[in-house]
């Protein structure tokens, strides 16, 4: 549903300005093999998740799996992890109800729950090498809306800013959530992922006035640009993520 760049050979070091892991130009991560990390979220019919909820749950979806043991060093995800994060950092949002929610839940990953919003990402698979219970969920109808406007952002805690003239899916923002949390954690010191982690990664996901997006983009915090091969153009700016640590830099 969503795809764009890249990050470094390993996931602590820093970005280059000219291989940025958000960058929508052809560069040499486009001859690597490619892969996408799928989310799933679960929108039952009679109960589908309030928009801003499952946006959030899809960030922190994606922070769990890059903290996640398996993710790293030896483990049974990283070099997986690690071909993800050589190429194009792409993340791929699909809908499961009823039996096709449980069939995705047997397969191996990790179900991250917000409010009411359940999210399960799994390790990177070949951009077509999908597992078939996966391959055969549906990228439409993630469609979701506020039934209230979400109460203002908790400035002491991340917020990830969306682009107020950017119209997006449901399903393409919580991708495009992800990729901000996602600059935001490899921009961070290790210390702070730790106190990020250990705190369970609150986090909000807000649409920012068009006056502090213009602000936001003036401040050197991360700035995720859309690759451009679903929904908006490349290079598109769709989110901001904005981090006390990063904030204080």
């Amino acid at each position: 549903m969503s795809s764009d760049e890249t990050t470094p050979n390993t996931p602590d070091a820093a970005v280059p300005a000219e291989d940025s892991p958000f960058r929508h130009e052809t560069t040499s991560r486009d001859e690597a093999p490619q892969f996408v990390l799928p989310l799933v979220a679960r929108i039952e019919r009679a109960a589908p998740p309030a928009r801003t909820d499952a946006l959030e749950t899809a960030a922190r979806a994606v922070l769990v799996m890059l903290s996640d043991a398996r993710s790293l060093g030896d483990g049974e995800w990283a070099r997986a992890m690690r071909d993800w994060q050589d190429a194009r950092i792409r993340k791929v949002v699909r809908r499961a109800r009823g039996a096709e929610w449980r069939r995705a839940e047997a397969l191996p990953g990790i179900t991250v729950t917000g409010k009411a919003a359940e999210v399960r990402v799994f390790p990177p698979v070949p951009l077509d090498g999908w597992p078939k219970d996966l391959a055969r969920l549906q990228v439409s109808g993630t469609d979701l809306d506020d039934p209230e406007p979400p109460a203002g952002a908790d400035p002491t805690h991340p917020v990830l800013w969306l682009n107020p003239e950017v119209g997006m899916t449901a399903g393409k923002a919580m991708a495009q959530a992800g990729h901000g949390a996602q600059l935001a954690w490899w921009e961070l010191s290790d210390e702070d992922r730790a106190a990020w982690r250990d705190a369970g990664f609150p986090l909000s996901v807000r649409t920012a006035d068009a006056a502090d997006w213009r602000a936001l983009c003036a401040s050197g915090l991360p700035v995720v640009r859309d690759a451009g091969f679903t929904e908006i153009a490349p290079g598109s700016a769709t989110v901001i993520a904005d981090h006390p640590a990063l904030r204080a830099r």
